[in-house]
């Protein structure tokens, strides 16, 4: 009976090994196929987001799929591209396609794009391409949109002429900033500190003594020969 029973258990063990073994290897094989995928998923996932968004906004408002994919690849900030273009679009009379031109310009594209919206509001004219134009051409967009609203809330003048007037005077605060230099401020009740520390001269070299003469060698007087000698 001993006998059997180990044979039996001998036979158990065998079964269960193998089965184990079975089961070891699909699951070995799943772990290698999702390390070989996951990575590929991931970095699809981060690179393709704000692309993604980009075209897929742009797209909404009537731009083609070749100029939506060119502008959303060339933006430094594709989803501020696409901000720019769509609140263009909803709140102008402008062209999504014209937007996007000047959106893909604009260093910042969401001041030019509320540039473009207040301009073109105070204007109150149906189609504004100069609002475009203009927003586009001004390196503070914010400011001349500002400029324009503030002075046609107060001054009856014909939108060129404000348009004119502000990118003038946006041109002209810009250049003096960037070409002036900030004077040196003194603080009260002190005195601006000059270098006084004499510059070394050169050591005067002093002349060498005069090297005396020697004396005069007082020449033998003459002596007179004596008479009758040879």
């Amino acid at each position: 009976m001993s006998m059997s029973k180990k044979v039996v258990n001998k036979g158990k063990n065998k079964q269960g090994s193998s089965t184990s073994k079975i089961l070891i290897v699909p699951v070995l094989a799943i772990a290698g196929w999702l390390t070989t995928i996951l990575p590929n998923v991931a970095v699809a996932a981060s690179y393709s987001n704000d692309y993604s968004v980009c075209a897929g906004r742009v797209l909404k408002v009537g731009v083609t799929a070749e100029a939506a994919s060119e502008a959303c690849a060339k933006a430094l900030r594709p989803r501020d591209l696409a901000a720019c273009v769509v609140k263009i679009e909803k709140q102008t009379q402008i062209a999504a396609t014209d937007a996007l031109y000047s959106c893909g310009k604009a260093r910042r594209p969401e001041e030019l794009a509320t540039c473009v919206v207040g301009v073109s509001s105070s204007t109150q004219e149906a189609i504004n391409p100069a609002a475009l134009d203009y927003c586009g051409r001004s390196l503070l967009p914010v400011r001349f949109g500002q400029c324009v609203v503030g002075l046609r809330s107060q001054i009856d003048l014909p939108p060129t002429q404000v348009l004119d007037t502000c990118i003038s005077a946006s041109d002209s605060v810009i250049g003096a900033s960037s070409s002036s230099t900030p004077p040196t401020l003194i603080p009260t009740g002190s005195s601006p500190s000059f270098d006084t520390t004499p510059v070394p001269t050169q050591p005067l070299i002093p002349t060498q003594p005069l090297i005396p003469t020697q004396p005069l060698v007082p020449t033998q007087p003459l002596v007179p020969a004596q008479p009758g000698t040879n």
